[in-house]
């Protein structure tokens, strides 16, 4: 039964990959042509640069006044925090089944 759940823990984390994959793309293609100071501290390939990951968890996103930008990132933020979250519920949940 623990590992059922930790099965459905991963599938959760894939669900909020999908997410990830939707709206962080989005996001990124709203910086880059709106907001050319944060595209170009980027730079090319922003996708899975840690600086850009760090903007994105962190908040920072809301310190502009563009409310486009805050519809598109809060989704790419709130999918991210459940692919770490459900992975590290399947991951305990699969040590307490060795255990």
């Amino acid at each position: 039964m623990i590992l059922f759940f930790a099965l459905c823990f991963v599938g959760i984390a894939i669900a909020g990959f999908c997410a990830f994959v939707i709206f962080w793309p989005l996001t990124l293609v709203h910086v880059r042509d709106r907001h050319d100071a944060l595209s170009r501290q980027w730079g090319e390939g922003a996708f899975l640069k840690g600086q850009a990951l760090g903007w994105l968890l962190s908040g920072r996103y809301r310190e502009t006044a563009d409310s486009s930008l805050t519809g598109l990132a809060t989704p790419a933020r709130i999918s991210l925090l459940v692919i770490f979250f459900a992975l590290a519920m399947a991951g305990l949940l699969w040590l307490w089944s060795v255990i």
